[in-house]
């Protein structure tokens, strides 16, 4: 028996490498325990036995009897060879023993066994990319149980697998065994992990539309390129080639290729296990076109009128599944509205292949009558049944309806709260009714971050965030926040409550203060505040917030003007900034409408957001004010899925009461609206003045426009281009009377730039580049041409 007098490390102890014997497969590891092959008494083919009694030697743990039983030999009675045989060989499988010997001695059988030792500890060495607690979760064997090999051998097939589950398919685990005293065993997997199995290539065959680089920036799985140390979407992964199969199909169909097919993946393997390349084997097909399209209904008294009028799909149009999929949404919508249940929208398509067209009919037929009987949830150990039930418009004994399922389904996989969520159908105790499963699987929502910021005018900073987007189970988030840059400090609490009272009724409170460093002015300002708000839905796509707002906002060590003794030269602020220097308290009641369509999502290619807010000042406080903004923005990708074009509009006034005057703390500033300008660098300014300060404006507006696109950089690099353009203007001021008596020039100026973007989403975070022209400003304006910001956690 081979011994070894060295130490295994345990589950505590360090690194110490140990002198042991190794194992490799499951007949490595026999012979590692000194297993002896099993030694029956074979006799003579016509030699037969009767034994009177039986002996057992060599037991430590195992009873008598057990072993007995296994043998089962019967006293008295004639045994033949083979049965002895046979008895040899259930002793051996039961597992229990390293060797087995049967020794007929006259009328006595003896059976002498020596049974496996026990697992002492059980060690994890080598392991520097997978933690101990991830690998042990897979293995059987256990401590103070008996040591098995085929058991320890299984182990370390499941340790390999985590291993290829990350791409590691070179990992090799070596379960070793160390002998300790009293038959007792240190089992320890010795970990090689070796190199990432990086996907050198990928390339197709029977594609004759797309390149094999454009196919490849669809693929989830990417080949390996000059960033393969960041990028792990390198990796070869089984589960995500079936993820690719159907990205693939979804890219052709939604570009007018509906008989598209994967006919074959082949993934091969180098030699040196370090390289896979995979070749997609394609059918693309002819391209359709939608011929007719109409739509009937086959239910009585049921009008098809308010159903074709929510119908997408146009004749002509490049066949694309997700507009007729987005029009049964919209018609399905408009049933649930006309409080029609069991309506089921069924798209009936033709094939005309000789003018490759597809004739579309939507018909309206009646569903079979359809119960839900309940709503099953499993799964959720920490998130309460009730946030993930209150997402389901659908309660029990309501008509079954499938869309609504679906769109539920979507609602809680949107929650954030889970990395896996299955909503399901399955029969229920009739055929007339159906139970709903809900399985989730939680992940973690907490998060605790420490980060580092730069920009080119903020200079470096810091910033820290506590947040919980699911606090105690119940679908609430808090956050807590701070950041400090070269001229600013930023602190925050936010708490939200989405579900107030038990209904869609958003309870929001938040505090801040903020503090600026003369941040490219001549001043100082400090804010602190508190703001309670309440959201709730409108229509389909509408949501009103009513809020209270109640701060403190001071202005501070404004520089009076004044001769600089050392140059002799004049400095300071303009008067009008002396004269709001202080502090005010503003108490003011406000409102916001918001209709967005991402809420119900009918249209997946082109979002629109329309905004409107007003907060009046003078619920007590010493402002009185009435502040008006409103938001447009429209984002699409209907003229090229890869390309996002954006377009906003945004406009804002203050309009002061009892003949008091805006402050320079309330009044809009220019370059928080328009890019291409320094913090501070455009807007009405006292020219008079030394400092020349930005002195803000009570009314702006803007209009922005934006491109984001690929570059043909290779997708697994994560890089695209951008074009942007932003025009508008900030005036007005209520106060005018600026150094020197000279009048202020508040007049509405418009500014005009353009500019192009690099955007570049990396392991330490987004980076996005802008490159910017002003092409019309005023001549003390502060243009800023380039700008970079970035943002990291660790």
């Amino acid at each position: 028996m081979t011994r070894s007098n060295g130490r295994a490390r345990g589950p505590a102890a360090g690194n110490r490498r140990s002198s042991r014997t190794g194992l490799g497969r499951a007949a490595a590891l026999v012979t590692a325990i000194s297993l002896a092959v099993p030694v029956g008494f074979v006799p003579a083919p016509a030699a037969a036995f009767v034994f009177n009694s039986i002996r057992i030697e060599g037991n430590q743990r195992i009873e008598p009897q057990t072993i007995i039983s296994y043998a089962n030999i019967p006293r008295g009675a004639q045994v033949s060879a083979g049965q002895v045989n046979d008895a040899v060989q259930r002793l051996q499988n039961s597992g229990l023993f390293e060797t087995v010997e049967i020794i007929p001695q006259g009328s006595t059988l003896v059976i002498r066994v020596s049974e496996y030792p026990t697992i002492n500890v059980i060690s994890i060495e080598g392991n520097r990319r997978i933690k101990d607690e991830q690998l042990s979760s897979v293995i059987k064997s256990q401590a103070n149980r008996v040591f098995s090999p085929a058991t320890a051998e299984s182990d370390a097939e499941e340790m390999a697998k985590v291993y290829a589950s990350q791409g590691r398919l070179a990992a090799r685990i070596d379960p070793k065994v160390i002998r300790r005293a009293n038959n007792r065993v240190d089992l320890v997997f010795e970990v090689r992990e070796g190199d990432v199995t990086e996907i050198e290539r990928i390339t197709f065959t029977g594609n004759r539309t797309f390149s094999d680089r454009r196919l490849r920036q669809v693929l989830e799985t990417k080949q390996a390129g000059l960033l393969r140390a960041f990028i792990k979407r390198d990796t070869y992964l089984p589960d995500r080639i079936g993820l690719d199969e159907r990205l693939l199909t979804d890219f052709y169909r939604s570009r007018g290729y509906a008989d598209f097919k994967v006919q074959g993946i082949a993934p091969e393997i180098a030699r040196e296990r370090d390289a896979f390349f995979i070749t997609f084997n394609i059918q693309e097909g002819p391209r359709y076109t939608f011929g007719n399209v109409n739509v009937i209904s086959e239910i009585p008294g049921v009008d098809a009128a308010p159903f074709s009028a929510q119908n997408r799909v146009r004749p002509g149009q490049v066949y694309n599944p997700t507009d007729i999929d987005n029009s049964i949404r919209r018609m399905e919508s408009v049933a649930i509205q006309q409080g029609q249940n069991f309506v089921n929208i069924e798209p009936r398509i033709t094939r005309n292949l000789r003018n490759q067209t597809l004739d579309l009919t939507f018909a309206l037929t009646r569903g079979p009558r359809i119960f839900v009987e309940r709503i099953d949830i499993e799964g959720n150990t920490t998130t309460l049944d009730e946030v993930i039930r209150r997402q389901f418009n659908t309660v029990e004994g309501d008509p079954f309806n499938p869309r609504e399922i679906r769109n539920a389904a979507e609602r809680v996989r949107a929650l954030g709260y889970f990395s896996d969520a299955q909503v399901q159908s399955r029969e229920g105790s009739t055929p007339q009714q159906v139970i709903v499963d809900v399985n989730v699987e939680e992940q973690p929502t907490g998060s605790l971050t420490f980060g580092v910021s730069y920009g080119a005018n903020t200079g470096a900073g810091f910033n820290a965030a506590l947040s919980e987007q699911n606090f105690l189970g119940r679908g609430q988030q808090v956050q807590l926040s701070f950041s400090t840059g070269r001229d600013n400090q930023n602190s925050s609490f936010t708490f939200v409550e989405p579900y107030f009272l038990g209904r869609d009724l958003k309870a929001k409170f938040s505090t801040w203060y903020i503090t600026t460093d003369r941040q490219n002015a001549e001043y100082n300002t400090r804010s602190a505040g508190i703001s309670p708000a309440l959201e709730f839905p409108v229509s389909q796509n509408g949501r009103l917030e009513l809020r209270y707002k109640l701060s403190k906002d001071t202005l501070f060590d404004v520089d009076p003007i004044h001769t600089d003794p050392e140059d002799g030269k004049l400095v300071g602020s303009s008067p009008i900034l002396k004269r709001e220097e202080g502090s005010r308290w503003t108490s003011a009641l406000g409102y916001s409408y918001t209709y967005d369509t991402r809420i119900t999502k009918l249209d997946p290619e082109t979002n629109y957001v329309l905004r409107w807010s007003q907060d009046f000042a003078g619920v007590g406080g010493d402002v009185k004010s009435v502040t008006s903004s409103l938001f447009a923005g429209v984002e699409s990708t209907a003229w090229r899925p890869e390309v996002t074009l954006t377009g906003q509009f945004e406009a804002g006034a203050i309009h002061m009461l009892s003949n008091q005057k805006s402050r320079v703390t309330d009044r809009f500033k220019g370059a928080a609206k328009i890019r291409g300008f320094a913090p501070g660098g455009m807007g009405p300014r006292d020219l008079a003045a030394p400092n020349k300060d930005v002195l803000g404006g009570n009314f702006f507006w803007v209009a922005r426009a934006e491109a984001r696109f690929p570059i043909g950089l290779p997708e697994e690099y994560g890089i695209q281009g951008g074009l942007f353009a932003d025009i508008g203007s900030v005036w007005g001021l209520d106060d005018r009377d600026g150094a020197n008596g000279v009048q202020v020039d508040d007049r509405m100026h418009v500014r005009a730039t353009v500019g192009v973007s690099m955007f570049w989403d990396t392991p330490i975070g987004p980076l996005r580049f802008n490159l910017s022209k002003a092409l019309k400003k005023e001549d003390y304006d502060k243009a800023q041409s380039f700008d970079l910001t970035i943002q990291s956690s660790f």
